[in-house]
């Protein structure tokens, strides 16, 4: 007797759950050659509303955890993400050679700034010389939640946004690729089960027109990176929608080589310095 296969629900991921859209919508996914591939989830402004809740819910746990405890967590999301490497290869809908080799540098990418964690301050913190009897230090922190506009490339370009921006503190309300959003999907599923606390990775499916200027806008997001908006004047929408907050705003190049070597601008594009005088002897 022959059986149906269980066809797997793409949903939304919001606070370490994976709930429908609140207004029930979906949009079809489709291959580069136009099959039909899946339906994914369409978020709501009220989803997006949700997600920034979550991500500032989060955000006192996780900035407030050692480095070294967030870099052991990136590194655990590159385990497994190795250990899903066939399930990705399948949902990045290219040749099985292209789409191994995406998955790998994924990999590599989530090593790479697991091994910034500690580091970062290091490299842009430091003491400052002063006059008088002083310590004057500077530490960089995080600077709150992150709305991330994810770039086409569905799991490389989207690991190059989005690990950069939880390794050093923050939290993040990312809106996956709007026309291949199912490997963003399957990566919630390892972050779900990898020791990341709920609410630190939200991860919105729909209409990058729809949900961006809501998130630019929101009074709670505190950074807004553009790198996935390819439409000139949707991002200067954004952009002066987020100057409302004083938001740090990311506005990567349109033609990105999201295999390229990454450097530190991202991780410290989304850092606040704080400075502190003590008395010497003190």
């Amino acid at each position: 007797m022959s059986r149906l296969s269980v066809r797997k629900t793409y949903k939304l991921f919001i606070g370490g759950a994976f709930p429908r859209s609140e207004s029930g919508r979906s949009y079809a996914v489709t291959s580069s050659k136009g099959d039909f591939l899946a339906n994914a989830s369409r978020a709501s402004r009220k989803d997006a509303r949700d997600a920034v809740t979550a991500a500032r819910k989060a955000f006192p746990g996780w900035s407030g955890a050692t480095a070294y405890n967030r870099g052991q967590i990136l590194y655990r999301i590159a385990e497994m993400l190795e250990g899903r490497r066939a399930q990705f290869v399948d949902e990045l809908g290219v040749g099985k050679k292209a789409a191994l080799e995406q998955v790998d540098a994924a990999i590599d990418r989530l090593v790479w700034y697991a091994g910034w964690s500690d580091k970062i301050t290091s490299v842009y913190g430091g003491a400052n010389p002063v006059a008088g009897p002083y310590f004057n230090l500077s530490t960089p922190e995080p600077t709150g939640v992150v709305a991330v506009i994810a770039p086409a490339d569905p799991l490389l370009g989207l690991v190059s946004v989005v690990a950069p921006v939880i390794v050093t503190g923050n939290t993040s309300v990312v809106v996956a690729s709007e026309p291949a959003p199912l490997a963003a999907i399957t990566l919630a599923e390892v972050l779900a089960t990898s020791d990341l606390p709920g609410g630190v990775v939200n991860i919105l499916t729909g209409r990058q027109a729809e949900l961006a200027p809501w998130l630019a806008s929101h009074m709670d997001v505190n950074g807004l990176d553009l790198s996935g908006v390819a439409a000139p004047e949707l991002a200067v929408e954004c952009e002066v929608a987020a100057a409302d907050n004083l938001k740090r705003v990311l506005r990567g190049p349109a033609e990105a080589d999201w295999a390229a070597e990454p450097g530190l601008d991202r991780m410290t594009r989304f850092l606040e310095t704080k400075t502190v005088w003590h008395p010497v002897g003190a």
